[in-house]
């Protein structure tokens, strides 16, 4: 009997510390996209990029089908997005972050690019694949549409 409560507490314990650490975690992936909003907000693409994984094993899809690595994802991005008009103010809205095991999490969203009268706003839908890294929330993988 007492061996069963202490199996059960045990059980309970680490279920606890589990739930803790994946709101942590959710937290992070929350705040790197809230930084990444922020800096693409005040024109800053550097700062934006810095959500991405910078590896060549980066990848991209969008509109104009499969980007690989943080360097032609950045570049795609520069040419897209030449100035801060182009850039405009954007918001993202979370609508489900998955942890799908202690490093690697699935975010699944909506953003929207408010822009002037002449370009246009813009707007879609994304899925992230966020891996941790080096301690690190970073995207790995962008499908953005």
């Amino acid at each position: 009997m007492i061996f069963n409560r202490i199996v059960i507490l045990w059980f309970l314990f680490l279920w606890s510390a589990s739930s803790n650490a994946q709101q942590q975690d959710t937290a992070l992936i929350r705040n790197v996209l809230h930084l990444q909003q922020h800096a693409w907000n005040n024109g800053d693409l550097d700062g934006y990029m810095q959500g991405y994984w910078k590896s060549d094993s980066l990848v991209f899809v969008g509109k104009k089908g499969v980007t690989k690595g943080w360097q032609q994802t950045y570049t795609q991005y520069q040419k897209s997005y030449p100035d801060k008009s182009a850039m405009g103010t954007l918001l993202f809205d979370i609508i489900s972050i998955e942890q799908i095991n202690h490093e690697t999490a699935y975010v699944i969203g909506k953003w929207h690019l408010q822009r002037n009268p002449v370009l246009g706003d813009l707007q879609g839908h994304f899925t992230l694949l966020f891996k941790k890294i080096n301690d690190q929330w970073r995207i790995v993988s962008d499908h953005s549409s």
